[in-house]
């Protein structure tokens, strides 16, 4: 039942989300230590998510959810959050805004003498992603063998 009420509020409230100009990312109906938690991540095509943004998007689906009463009436916590820097990389979208940037990648099973990767995005399609290793040296490797897959951060 949990899947389910993420997916049925990731439908219900991806256009609207989109409409005040933000893209909804993931959607999690989770159990935390005050109780149920319905977490809705949110991304920005114009830069960082503010806390602002967060306050706008939740003032907006706060009542829309209550008209959709996803959880029967039971109670839970109303989450909007940033997916922050460190998000996975997961969807067709994810791997094309990543396009061009330095990515993680850590491989259910071993390819080469690794298992972790790091390189820039250069392509994917549907069954691949090809990053590029050294200058001039690429690698694909299937995306039914990536574990996890994000933008790499340097400090």
């Amino acid at each position: 039942m949990k899947q389910n009420i993420s997916t049925i509020v990731q439908e219900f409230l991806e256009r609207p989300i989109a409409d005040l100009g933000y893209e909804l990312y993931d959607v999690e109906y989770s159990k935390k230590t005050n109780g149920m938690n319905l977490t809705i991540y949110i991304t920005s095509p114009n830069g960082p998510i503010t806390l602002e943004d967060c306050e706008k998007v939740h003032r907006m689906v706060d009542p829309l959810l209550d008209e959709l009463n996803p959880t029967a009436d039971m109670p839970y916590y109303l989450n909007v959050s940033s997916v922050g820097l460190d998000r996975p990389i997961k969807t067709d979208k994810d791997y094309k805004r990543a396009l061009g940037q330095i990515v993680e990648i850590k491989l259910f099973t071993q390819v080469g003498d690794k298992k972790q990767y790091k390189g820039k995005l250069i392509s994917f399609d549907e069954s691949k992603a090809t990053i590029e290793i050294e200058k001039g040296n690429t690698l694909d490797l299937l995306k039914k063998n990536i574990a996890l897959c994000k933008i790499y951060i340097d400090f």
